[in-house]
């Protein structure tokens, strides 16, 4: 099973920081849907008939029993 190491640790806390900032400039109106999309796509947010969802990576496509929890 992958073991995240700190510069795994770093990289996901740093895009996740990213990602909510362009979500609070969302909702706050200072992105438009069509500036938030591309964003959006990126980062695995879709979509789907008025509701979104989230595509999530599973490196390896394991989880230990710990990083379910987190979920």
């Amino acid at each position: 099973m992958y073991r995240y190491d700190e510069f795994d640790a770093a990289f996901v806390a740093g895009r996740t920081a990213q990602f909510a900032d362009q979500v609070k400039r969302r909702l706050s109106g200072e992105l438009s849907e069509d500036q938030f999309r591309p964003l959006r796509l990126m980062n695995g947010l879709y979509l789907q008939l008025h509701a979104y969802m989230l595509r999530i990576a599973v490196p390896y496509g394991t989880l230990s029993s710990k990083q379910m929890r987190m979920f």
